[in-house]
């Protein structure tokens, strides 16, 4: 995430990028289907794109 940005409103396709990304590391074994389902929840309810990187921080690769 760019530096700055991350008070920025997160935008819809934003959280649907997150859930797309939560759901690979399902598939991948790395979420358990609690942590995938509590994540997710938190991802569609995210108002920030800082609230939505926190989602992702522990996995691989870059969200934006």
């Amino acid at each position: 995430m760019e530096p700055g940005h991350q008070d920025v409103r997160a935008s819809d396709r934003e959280r649907e990028l997150v859930v797309e990304r939560l759901t690979r590391a399902l598939g991948q074994g790395r979420l358990s289907l609690a942590e995938f389902d509590s994540r997710a929840a938190s991802a569609h309810a995210a108002v920030t794109r800082a609230e939505l990187a926190e989602l992702t921080k522990d996995l691989p690769g870059r969200l934006w």
